[in-house]
């Protein structure tokens, strides 16, 4: 009996370690990917003109009487419809941008906004329109952004029918990677971002473990693909990850447009310890 005991137990310390063997293995390979996405990103200087366009795709529009979508039940509402209570001022104080008929919009000179919440990781979903009729040009047309946890933009732009290098595509995580595909509708109509979004991983010492993973949806088209980040978003740049920094705000940026934004909403996910 007690030899059966000990054989048993052989097998599944067996078992074990060729369970083990496979997740060092499958962990050593996504390192392997991972820095091999990196490398490529680096290798190419952010906002250069000289990358590969994303080939433009064509989308459904949001019918003109249909409102925003509701959030799941456990989601966190971002936006309550008639003010700005859960948002405030990068630079210290309530937020001061618009707030409309269930939307609000970026007010030119007020700076950007962040929520008052912080979080780590998560799903978010955001709606957003830039002006119609358009106006300006280049980097005036339509520009804004969403910043994950106050460091890493997916960019927002109008980029239906405006030129602008590759990783400022609406949909871009900027400075770093084009979208997969120019997903973007036509100045005036409502789009969406569907992002999820994985938090850096860091050492005891604040060395980094594992880089953010962003996964992003423009208009229901994938546009990001689980893309390992290099960093915090910079123009012309791509400065390291500050260390042991793995949770923060959503910050909405202020550049010059009167971007519209409506029905966002987040949701934690249980990854890690938030």
């Amino acid at each position: 009996m007690m030899r059966v005991k000990v054989i048993s137990m052989r097998g599944a310390s067996l078992a074990g370690l060729i369970v083990a063997t496979a997740l060092v293995g499958q962990e050593i390979a996504r390192f392997t990917r991972t820095l091999a996405a990196q490398e490529a990103v680096f290798k190419l200087p952010p906002n250069q003109w000289n990358r590969p366009e994303p080939i433009r795709v064509t989308v459904s529009t949001f019918p003109r009487e249909e409102g925003p979508r509701s959030a799941p039940s456990d989601a966190i509402v971002l936006f309550n419809g008639r003010d700005l209570s859960d948002w405030q001022s990068v630079s210290g104080g309530p937020a001061r941008w618009k707030v409309g008929d269930g939307y609000f919009q970026v007010v030119p000179g007020t700076g950007n906004i962040e929520t008052k919440q912080t979080f780590k990781d998560f799903q978010l979903h955001v709606e957003w329109t830039t002006p119609y009729p358009p106006s300006g040009e280049a980097m005036d047309r339509g520009n804004s952004g969403v910043f994950l946890q106050g460091l890493y933009e997916v960019q927002i732009f109008d980029s239906y029918d405006t030129k602008i290098y590759p990783d400022g595509v609406a949909g871009a995580m900027y400075g770093q990677y084009p979208p997969l595909v120019n997903a973007c509708r036509p100045p005036g109509a409502w789009q969406s971002f569907d992002i999820i979004f994985h938090a850096p991983q860091f050492m005891p010492n604040g060395s980094l473990l594992h880089p953010a993973r962003v996964t992003v949806f423009e208009n229901g088209v994938l546009v990001q693909d689980n893309v390992p980040l290099t960093g915090p978003t910079r123009h012309l740049k791509r400065p390291p990850y500050e260390p042991g920094v793995d949770r923060g705000p959503i910050m909405l940026q202020e550049h010059g447009s009167p971007v519209r934004f409506r029905n966002l909403w987040i949701r934690k996910l249980k990854f890690g310890t938030d």
